[in-house]
């Protein structure tokens, strides 16, 4: 059985942590190497650093920074930011990164993430999906939340996993930075329409909020304000789960 992960987010923009609210950045909380080092005495599952400017930038990944984050992380790293080709994937991977998260590139490009799935393994591919309330349902966005693709999440992550990405980060456009609660519908809509793992991502203010997203069908958490802005901790997150019957890295 696979064990359920507490992943920190770190979301970077113009050389510093940023937290954001509905994808919107509005204020920094320190340096990236900073919250590295911190992680590292937590007992931290995996850390998901996300450049969240880099495609609207149309910059190429960070490989120095990312080469630099990796020297000093001591738990599995995963990467997003700027991803458009199977060389950006393959460059990560050999600066450090354990996984990469694909978001734009999944839609516009999808023959990206079944290239590098099938050179470099499942395992390091993941599929980032940022999805936003629309009338009665969901819709996709890309380029940092800015785009509307017309595609309801479910459908991106059930050719996600088609094109052979391991697993799928679903974030909340609308929760993002709000600490109200991951939007469990939309977790539970894409959990459901697919077999891989699905990372729920978004909102999360409490440890209830990751029990209640986990029953519904995700198999992993992130976070990233709960972390910065209150006393909870990744370790406090797993001891709670555990007490509540989920089952987690120890």
């Amino acid at each position: 059985m696979l064990k359920t992960r507490v992943m920190p987010t770190l979301l970077y923009k113009d050389f510093g942590l940023v937290k954001g609210l509905s994808f919107d950045s509005r204020r920094r909380v320190g340096s990236v190497m900073q919250a590295v080092k911190v992680y590292n005495l937590r007992e931290v599952d995996e850390l998901i650093f996300l450049d969240i400017t880099a495609t609207l930038d149309g910059r190429d990944p960070d490989f120095e920074l990312v080469d630099d984050i990796a020297d000093e992380c001591f738990m599995p790293l995963t990467v997003g930011g700027g991803i458009r080709t199977e060389a950006h994937v393959r460059r990560l991977l050999q600066v450090g990164a354990d996984r990469v998260l694909v978001n734009t590139a999944a839609v516009e490009h999808p023959d990206v993430v079944r290239i590098a799935a099938d050179t470099f393994g499942t395992q390091c591919i993941a599929v980032s999906i940022d999805g936003r309330r629309v009338g009665d349902g969901f819709e996709a966005f890309t380029h940092a939340g800015t785009r509307p693709t017309g595609v309801d999440p479910v459908e991106l992550a059930r050719s996600a996993e088609s094109n052979g990405a391991g697993e799928i980060l679903i974030t909340s456009i609308d929760r993002d930075g709000t600490m109200d609660g991951y939007d469990v519908e939309l977790v539970e809509r894409v959990a459901n329409a697919v077999s891989i793992p699905v990372i729920a991502s978004g909102g999360a203010g409490s440890y209830q909020h990751m029990l209640d997203v986990l029953r519904a069908g995700a198999s992993a958490v992130a976070a990233a304000a709960m972390f910065h802005y209150t006393e909870c901790t990744p370790l406090a997150a797993k001891q709670f789960l555990t007490a509540n019957g989920i089952a987690v890295r120890l």
